[in-house]
């Protein structure tokens, strides 16, 4: 790797890390359907722009099906488990939780057959796992369903980004990795659109709120989709993956200085366990 690709890599890692904050601002606000189809709309919008500005194609016509698919378990069930988590949890405990998805990702290859199990990827689950217990005790967080569902939940949208992975290598050989970025939000607008006659705006959005959802649109969807698929062409995906371990210390440093967050110490331990279970996962 390069110097401008671990550069790359970090400011990925800073983006991906502040969009849990972003959330965390909207999500109470605009709830989580509307969050959740605001920053996939946008995002897929601003993509599609910018290929026609470059002259690229994504390819809609041809890879529809496999973009719906991928929109669907990747963006929109994720993302709007995600937004609804944000309304009850700290921003830097839902990073800290998004460090399993490469987690799901081993169980689901293993489960269809592309993944292969070895005794270190099996450490690193059960690591992972342990790291997901000491998370899921809150202490100084108030425990029962307005705590456990949420918890749920991010764990329901890091299923979906692992199951994405068995998708993309089953049927996604000859998609445009670019044309994925755009297509695949765009199908997940178009998959959450109907939720949103049974989940009315409860009140006019503030200048704040508007800005993050710019922020988490425009930035933590276009703009690092755009980064992640330009590592992966120039180092490939396994070293592309490496941002997983990144994105939970920024998620926790975002937190701490723009929503005054902190954290029990038992929250943290359980992090560093997800983190090494996600290195382990992901390094045999």
């Amino acid at each position: 790797m390069k110097t401008a690709d671990y550069l790359r890599l970090v400011a990925l890692a800073a983006i991906w890390g502040a969009s849990f904050m972003f959330t965390r601002v909207v999500a109470p606000s605009l709830g989580a359907i509307w969050t959740a189809e605001l920053r996939v709309l946008l995002g897929g919008v601003a993509l599609l722009a910018w290929f026609g500005l470059a002259g690229l194609d994504a390819g809609l016509r041809r890879h529809w099906r496999y973009y719906l698919a991928v929109g669907t378990v990747n963006s929109a069930i994720p993302f709007a488990l995600y937004a609804y988590a944000a309304i009850h949890l700290p921003a830097s405990l839902l990073a800290i939780v998004n460090a399993t998805a490469p987690m799901f990702g081993i169980l689901f290859g293993a489960l269809s057959g592309t993944e292969r199990v070895t005794l270190r990827k099996l450490a690193g689950l059960a690591l992972g796992a342990a790291g997901v217990a000491l998370v899921a005790r809150p202490e100084g967080l108030q425990a029962g369903a307005a705590f456990y569902a949420p918890i749920a939940a991010a764990l329901g949208a890091c299923a979906g980004y692992g199951l994405t992975g068995v998708l993309v290598r089953r049927w996604g050989q000859g998609v445009p990795s670019r044309g994925v970025a755009a297509g695949q939000q765009l199908a997940a607008a178009a998959v959450l659109a109907p939720l949103l006659l049974l989940a009315p705006l409860p009140a006019p959005p503030s200048a704040l709120v508007v800005g993050n959802v710019l922020a988490v649109a425009l930035l933590a969807s276009a703009v690092a989709f755009l980064i992640y698929f330009r590592l992966i062409a120039d180092v490939g995906a396994t070293r592309a993956l490496t941002v997983t371990f990144l994105i939970p210390p920024f998620g926790v440093l975002w937190g701490w200085l723009f929503l005054g967050e902190a954290l029990p110490a038992g929250m943290l331990g359980g992090g560093v366990l997800i983190v090494a279970g996600t290195v382990l996962v992901t390094r045999s």
